[in-house]
């Protein structure tokens, strides 16, 4: 609050009464008005946010999920053609596309993942210089041919693309849209607050965007660790080795060649936890050994 130089007056006897200026209230009243706003923007997003509160059925998770099953599954079919088109369109062999098929539909039949309902389709694309695998929301999975070539064994493209049905069914994707949502609303509340129409704008929406982005990287992190452990169950229950995984995550390491590293891995916990976990499920579950049954 700023306020005017003092003014000087005489008192009868003589004496000088210094009295100060009043206070300028205009940029004080802007100043409070901004912080009201900006606070009911943030209630609002955050109480919209708990208003999205729901028991996973598959998962039993709770979850806050902007979208319902039906929404997951159109948008997951709307961005189809754009993300065979970003990856070159589909993979031209035949057999590699029904061995991607047939490895998918017996991860989806034989496990808990039938229960969810989602029309999951399994598509090899045709690029051949990202390694990735991905599931839009609603069930589209799909794995590039860089990726696929790297893989040595059946069990290893299972164990890749349970992790991306594990998405699915966690309901990751909706679940990131709540968040992003939460997020925007309140990084858009301190905006408003602290933003006067001046310079300083740019740097508290850059501030607030790398909160949000903080926030937002810590969540994907925690979703990529339960992926992992609901595509080893996956792989476990339709009969493939969990332990072929472990080597996935060493092809995936070496592939980076102390460069970029691979796409299905950017936004992962480090590799060595994730072996260790793996390693973990494993050890818990067979004590004495996978049995031989369990494809490798």
């Amino acid at each position: 609050m700023t306020y005017q130089r003092q003014s000087t007056r005489r008192a009868p006897n003589g004496q000088t009464i210094r009295r100060r200026g009043t206070p300028r209230n205009g940029a004080g009243s802007a100043l409070k008005m901004r912080l009201i706003i900006g606070l009911v923007v943030a209630a609002f997003a955050f109480f919209s946010f708990l208003s999205k509160r729901e028991v996973n059925p598959t998962t039993g998770e709770v979850q806050y999920i902007s979208l319902t099953r039906d929404q997951e599954i159109t948008m997951g079919l709307q961005a189809v053609p754009q993300m065979v088109q970003q990856h070159g369109g589909l993979d031209p062999d035949p057999e590699a596309q029904a061995l991607v098929d047939m490895v998918g539909e017996n991860l989806v039949r034989n496990s808990f993942a039938a229960t969810s309902e989602y029309p999951f389709e399994f598509t090899l694309l045709a690029d051949d210089q990202v390694i990735n695998a991905f599931a839009l929301p609603g069930g589209p999975t799909f794995i590039t041919a860089a990726l696929f070539n790297q893989l040595e064994t059946e069990a290893q493209l299972a164990g890749v693309l349970g992790h991306e049905i594990g998405h699915v069914i966690a309901r990751h994707g909706a679940q990131r849209i709540a968040k992003q949502e939460l997020t925007e609303g309140l990084t858009g509340a301190v905006v408003m607050a602290a933003c006067d129409g001046g310079s300083s704008c740019q740097g508290t929406a850059r501030m607030a965007q790398m909160i949000g982005g903080m926030v937002n990287m810590k969540y994907g992190r925690e979703d990529e660790l339960e992926s992992d452990h609901l595509g080893l169950e996956i792989m476990m229950s339709a009969g493939y080795n969990p332990a072929s995984m472990t080597r996935v995550m060493e092809i995936l390491a070496a592939s980076g060649g102390g460069a970029r590293q691979p796409e299905f891995m950017s936004t992962h916990p480090d590799p060595g936890n994730r072996i260790q976990g793996i390693e973990d499920f494993v050890n818990e579950n067979f004590p004495n050994g996978v049995p031989p049954e369990y494809i490798d």
